[in-house]
């Protein structure tokens, strides 16, 4: 038999190596979409009259109303106010999740970090 014969391809070997670096992303990955989960972000609109807070998975933790918008504010604009508040801080959530993502997609295309 010829010497090296039945041997793994240097390749395969490499393979391994790309997916234990896989695994490995994927687990700094799950920490830091768990992170993103606990972090907060807070949007406020009217002055401060509105304020929303956002995790930086996206989703809504609390709306605060002032007392004193209550009083003098036509349905309308509460809602507008309401929505600008909502988006602004989906919009700084995202930059959030930008931001602590982004690092770990090192440069692969096509995952949207």
């Amino acid at each position: 038999m010829a010497k090296g014969y039945n041997r793994m391809p240097s390749a395969a070997g490499g393979a391994g190596g790309m997916m234990g670096q896989i695994k490995k992303m994927q687990e700094q990955l799950a920490a830091v979409q768990a992170q993103l989960a606990e972090e907060t972000t807070t949007a406020s609109v009217g002055g401060g009259a509105i304020k929303v807070i956002m995790t930086g998975d996206q989703h809504c933790k609390g709306v605060e109303i002032s007392a004193d918008l209550l009083k003098d504010a036509d349905p309308e604009m509460l809602q507008d106010l309401v929505l600008s508040a909502v988006n602004l801080a989906l919009d700084q959530s995202r930059q959030m999740a930008e931001e602590r993502m982004g690092p770990l997609a090192g440069g692969i295309p096509g995952l949207g970090f």
